[in-house]
């Protein structure tokens, strides 16, 4: 392709809304434009880097999978089958709907287990047919309430999802382990550092799932690892060993008047205690679904005073209970707003575990009692401090079972950089930030079961299908390498996935020699495989090289005096290294360089 011949235009300024490096190179190199929020244009030089990009996951994925690919529009009943309908529709309410004709509806498709497993419940009866692995590369669309970063969230996106089918647990985990190596191999293929790690299943479900993460400053998540290189887990699941309280500073039950002391910080001054010596009590509402429509449960949880609360594992342990509260799927979980659902004052900043259930307000679709949890290590603490359900009114040295009921106890703070492995005391975990790209799931029979779906065994009995699930956001993908793979100049494109492999940069169009030459090399290199890209523009040979290093191809050929000689020098882009050659030799040396390409391995987090 020659430049002059292609929708090529680049930019010196950043766009004015570009929230991270990636995305403001992405758009001046004239890979993307953004058309409204969370929309994006790929234009001709990002659809080439996508198309390898799909190409390297074809050719890792073939060996286990097979591909095809399934409709956008999924009928509403399937959803409504497992169970997910409410909360892709009103929980998260991430998925968009559209009406056909005849007034069904219909969901555009922003994941596709359902449909997985409608056609597959079809086409396997027996044992025999199992196991069935299939993966599909397509668009999904999803309502993000905030798409940001670029093409890391956006509302319309290109996916890599496969569905696995299995006979039995032990043969689901083995294709767990054997697509994450797949995965493996595709991030170290395109050389970033990249690191796996334990992760939240969410509303896809399942026993166990696992991300892959490319580590940058600038990705969403937080990563919680050990430098034992034993442990490694995204911040919403990670657990640790809490830090060690002193012994309590109170003994036996007694009421303080604490006037003015509403916060953790400002009541253990006046008591003289730690904020791991209290007990802080903390509202929420949930909403739970309730026929047809919702019921609304105030919430209750139990912390230490220098704990936060994990809102990923609060969400689930709540979701777990709602059978307790006569709720069906929880559609939002939020601090609560006390004015909206209690009749009179409430002490809030003074809450004890016990405040009673009679401060609700008995409205309408109000559970009557509070659901009260209490994290795994505020559980254990002994002579406690808290509020005294008065304002201006704490207690010391309480105890569970003795002062007040032990709640129903779960592991629901958040674990931080400087505790303690759980593991191995000795390993403190340590942060880093990471763009998650992949995410791998153990479903087990989660969807098979309430979808009716399943086969003949050996022994004539029907059994459900274990079934797995995997995923790789591809254009989230490209820009989390963009992100990683980039220098003050520009981009630096792996050669696995650059858009052209060599870009050839005449310096004077006007010299016929350095013309001639460079259509000539143009030539050979396609002629030998190698992807090139002609620089034919009338611009000055510095808006080239710059616009060379903005778009990061990988080699840049550049035609100049020492054509004279016969010379040409050839620059790598990632390593900044200037040879010079005889013209002749640029195929071969190019040749060279790209067969003894390595692949990089994955990096320990330090």
């Amino acid at each position: 392709m020659r430049v002059s011949q292609s929708l090529f235009v680049t930019w010196r300024e950043a766009p004015a809304d570009a929230e991270t490096c990636g995305t403001s190179l992405l758009t001046r190199a004239g890979f993307v434009r953004k058309l409204g929020s969370g929309l994006y244009a790929n234009l001709p030089l990002m659809q080439r880097v996508l198309h390898k990009l799909e190409a390297v996951l074809r050719e890792e994925l073939d060996a286990v999978a097979q591909e095809v690919s399934f409709p956008l529009l999924q009928p509403e009943g399937l959803w409504r089958e497992s169970g997910r309908w409410d909360a892709y529709t009103q929980a998260e309410g991430i998925m968009f709907t559209v009406t056909d004709r005849a007034g069904r509806q219909l969901a555009l498709g922003p994941t596709h287990e359902e449909v997985a497993v409608a056609v597959v419940r079809e086409l396997v009866t027996s044992y025999r047919d199992l196991p069935v692995s299939v993966y599909q590369i397509g668009r999904k669309f999803r309502d993000e309430l905030r798409p940001r970063f670029g093409l890391l969230r956006t509302r319309e996106f290109t996916m890599k999802d496969g569905y696995s089918f299995h006979a039995s647990p032990e043969d689901l985990r083995a294709h767990f382990e054997a697509m994450s190596g797949v995965y493996a191999c595709i991030l170290t293929r395109l050389g970033v550092h990249w690191r796996a790690v334990e992760a939240d299943s969410g509303n896809i479900g399942g026993a166990e799932s696992r991300e892959f993460m490319v580590l940058t400053d600038v990705g969403e998540d937080e990563v919680l690892y050990t430098l034992d290189g034993q442990y490694a887990a995204n911040a919403e699941r990670a657990v640790s060993r809490a830090l060690e309280t002193g012994p309590s500073p109170f003994q036996g039950f007694q009421r303080h008047h604490t006037p003015g002391t509403a916060t953790v910080a400002a009541a253990c001054v006046a008591l003289g205690c730690e904020p791991a010596h209290m007990v802080k009590n903390v509202l929420y509402d949930a909403v739970f679904s309730c026929g047809e429509g919702t019921r609304l449960v105030p919430v209750m949880v139990s912390l230490r005073g220098d704990h936060t609360v994990n809102a990923v594992k609060l969400w689930n342990a709540v979701q777990a209970r709602a059978e307790q509260v006569d709720g069906g799927t929880l559609l939002s979980l939020d601090v609560a707003q006390p004015e909206e659902w209690t009749s009179g004052d409430l002490p809030l900043g003074y809450i004890a575990p016990d405040l009673p259930n009679q401060v609700i307000d008995r409205r309408k679709d109000v559970h009557p009692a509070f659901l009260r949890l209490c994290d795994e290590a505020v559980a254990t603490l002994r002579n406690f401090t808290t509020g005294a359900n008065e304002t201006d009114w704490h207690v010391t040295g309480a105890n569970w079972d003795e002062t007040y009921p032990l709640p129903d106890v779960a592991d629901l703070r958040q674990a931080r950089a400087g505790e303690m492995a759980v593991h191995d005391a000795s390993q403190l975990l340590h942060s880093a930030r990471g763009i998650e790209v992949g995410h791998v799931f153990q479903l087990g029979t989660r969807y098979a079961q309430v979808m009716d779906a399943g086969f003949t065994a050996a022994d004539g009995c029907h059994q459900p299908f274990h079934m797995g699930c995997y995923g790789i956001g591809v254009t989230r993908l490209a820009q989390a390498v963009a992100e990683q793979l980039s220098d003050e100049q520009g981009l630096v494109w792996p050669p696995v996935i650059a858009p052209y492999t060599v870009i050839l940069t005449p310096v004077d169009l006007g010299n016929e020699r350095q013309r001639e030459a460079a259509e000539a090399l143009y030539a050979q290199l396609w002629a030998n495989g190698i992807e090139a890209l002609l620089d034919d523009r009338p611009e000055r040979a510095g808006v080239k090289f710059a616009d060379a290093d903005l778009t990061g191809i990988p080699y840049r050929v550049t035609l100049g005096r020492g054509l004279e000689r016969g010379e040409v020098e050839l620059k790598d882009r990632r390593s900044g290294e200037v040879v010079t050659l005889h013209s002749q030799e640029v195929v071969s040396h190019l040749v060279a360089r790209l067969q003894g390409g390595s692949r990089a391995a994955p990096v320990a987090l330090r």
